[in-house]
């Protein structure tokens, strides 16, 4: 509590903030360079605010679907698999809240923020990434296990093992994710500002990507031990088994190489970003293209999952299908009342009014009843 109070003014630096009006944010953007040559923006959102808006809230809608549709497999089949995709979807999920958070606070807002706000506003972004890259390495994990010590799917030592390793990527994933905000920030120390996060000390970043780095060398090598597991016992158990995990495994690289290539490029920037100097490197004052690409791996990955896995894709349009019918019927109950009243009268008036001119009806000879015997050859044989 104590960091969050000297974060929300700027007379916790004295030496460097004199005069109590200053504000904190604007005077680390103007130090690392980020005001230089940028134009000033209105308080509203521009066109291409408003259309990273819609896709960010696309996103969340996309990954709720895709949630849900888990949620009702994975009470139904009990699967590790499923904890692990809706652990990855959660993630995703707070990745598109968080940029639409980033959006709504950007701007010439963002100078009125406190550095308390504004480590929060890039800490929940941090914590998403965080998360999902936990979530791949919990699924190459798991993935491991399952190929070399296989254990039953709904094994209570396999289930409290994997709901134990989602509760621990979380508790990871917002401790990294907050570090700069519980003190790892320089808001006293400016020559040690990031210049992509201009209150964030470069060793935060640096700290953070060597994480990273040693994570994804983690997945690699894993799934590396799969493939050769797999090729290596090609010749031992059914065919149908081999093909479902080699086709579960794809699906699983495909996920791994889209989070590289489109977190590849900001992991790049801050590399860059923690080598150079302020001022010294351009391309840094001009990178939110790189972040919009990143935020984009959470729109992927949901068509991922529907393209790598049936059971899911069923889920889904079980799903969409139960939510159109509701939507139908809310729909339909409205006019079918007054309708249906007029349509009895209808039916009613044509009724009598066939008995008075339709001729008599021809009664037909009575057939046979069939014994018992004859009805049971009836029904069998249809």
């Amino acid at each position: 509590m104590e960091v969050l109070q000297s974060l929300s003014s700027p007379g916790s630096c004295p030496h460097l903030y004199g005069s109590g009006n200053v504000s904190v944010v604007k005077e680390h953007y103007n130090r690392t360079g980020r005001l230089v040559n940028r134009p000033a923006k209105s308080e509203g959102l521009g066109v291409a605010e408003a259309c990273w808006l819609l896709i960010s809230v696309s996103i969340m809608a996309e990954n709720l679907v895709v949630l849900l549709a888990v949620l009702l497999r994975l009470r139904l089949r009990h699967r590790w698999v499923y904890v692990c995709i809706a652990n990855i979807t959660v993630s995703d999920l707070l990745t598109g809240a968080a940029y639409v958070i980033n959006i709504l606070m950007s701007g010439g807002r963002t100078f009125r923020l406190s550095p308390a706000l504004w480590m929060l506003r890039e800490g929940v972004l941090f914590v998403a990434l965080t998360a999902s890259i936990f979530s791949l390495l919990l699924i190459a994990v798991e993935r491991y296990t399952t190929m070399m010590r296989p254990l039953h799917q709904k094994s209570a030592r396999k289930t409290c093992r994997v709901y134990g390793m989602v509760a621990l990527s979380w508790l990871l994933a917002f401790a990294i994710g907050f570090l700069p905000l519980l003190g790892w920030n320089c808001v006293c120390q400016l020559e040690r500002c990031s210049t992509l996060l201009p209150l964030y000390s470069k060793s935060y970043v640096l700290f953070t990507l060597v994480i990273f780095f040693l994570i994804l060398m983690a997945i690699s090598v894993l799934y590396g031990a799969i493939y050769w597991h797999l090729r290596g016992s090609a010749e031992v158990g059914s065919t149908r088994t081999r093909l479902r995990s080699m086709r579960l495994l794809k699906t699983v690289v495909v996920i791994v190489v889209a989070f590289m290539l489109c977190w590849g490029p900001l992991f790049t920037l801050l590399l860059v970003d923690f080598f150079c100097q302020s001022r010294a490197c351009k391309p840094l004052n001009s990178s939110g293209w790189v972040l919009a690409v990143a935020v984009l791996n959470s729109a992927l990955n949901p068509a991922i999952y529907a393209l790598g896995s049936a059971e899911l894709r069923q889920a889904i349009a079980d799903l969409l299908r139960c939510l159109t019918c509701s939507a139908g019927t809310k729909e339909t109950s409205s006019t079918s009342g007054g309708s249906q009243r007029h349509s009895s009268l209808r039916n009613s008036f044509n009724h009598v009014r066939s008995l008075s001119t339709s001729p008599p009806p021809v009664r037909k000879a009575k057939k046979p009843r069939l014994s018992s015997t004859t009805s049971c050859l009836s029904v069998s044989t249809d």
